[in-house]
C-alpha cells in the first residue's frame, strides 16, 4: 500500500492560521473581522471596484460578500452604488470611516508583517511568497 502523501490543501489551511494568527489580534482590537479587512485593504489598493471583482480578489463567495457590504456600508465604512451605463452591475469604494480604519491599521499590520519576517526571515518569506504566487497563476 502506497504512503499517502502529505495534504497540500490542508497544509495550506494550517499555515494560513498560523500566519493569521500574527494578524489576528489586531484585527479584533480594532473590531475588524479578516473579511472587512481584507475589502477595506483592497479597496484602498484599487479604488472602486465592482462586487464580483470584489469578491474574487478577497476570496469571499458571492453570496457571503453581499452580507459583509450590507453591513460595512451600515458602519459607513463603503459606499455602494449602480453603476450608471448598466443598473445591475453594482460597484463599490471606500467610504471616509473605511480610508481612517485603513490608516489605522497600516502601521499596526506593517508591524505584524515584521514579526512574522522576523521569524521566517526575509529569504525564506520571499520564497514562499513567490511560491504561492507560482501556484496561483496555474492554469485550472
Amino acid at each position: 500500500m502506497l504512503k499517502p502523501r502529505q495534504s497540500l490543501t490542508l497544509t495550506l489551511l494550517q499555515a494560513r492560521e498560523a500566519a493569521m494568527s500574527f494578524f489576528r489580534p489586531s484585527l479584533n482590537e480594532h473590531g475588524l473581522t479578516e473579511q472587512q479587512w481584507r475589502i477595506i485593504r483592497i479597496l484602498q489598493q484599487h479604488g472602486e471596484l465592482e462586487i464580483y471583482q470584489l469578491a474574487e480578489l478577497a476570496c469571499i463567495l458571492k453570496p457571503s460578500m453581499t452580507g459583509v457590504l450590507v453591513r460595512m456600508e451600515a458602519a459607513g465604512m463603503v459606499h455602494r452604488r449602480k453603476a450608471e451605463q448598466d443598473q445591475r452591475r453594482v460597484l463599490v469604494t471606500l467610504a471616509d470611516k473605511g480610508v481612517a480604519s485603513f490608516e489605522a491599521m497600516s502601521q499596526c499590520m506593517e508591524a505584524n508583517y515584521q514579526r512574522l519576517q522576523d521569524e521566517l526571515g526575509d529569504e525564506k518569506l520571499q520564497t514562499l511568497l513567490g511560491l504561492l504566487d507560482d501556484l496561483k497563476n496555474i492554469k485550472r
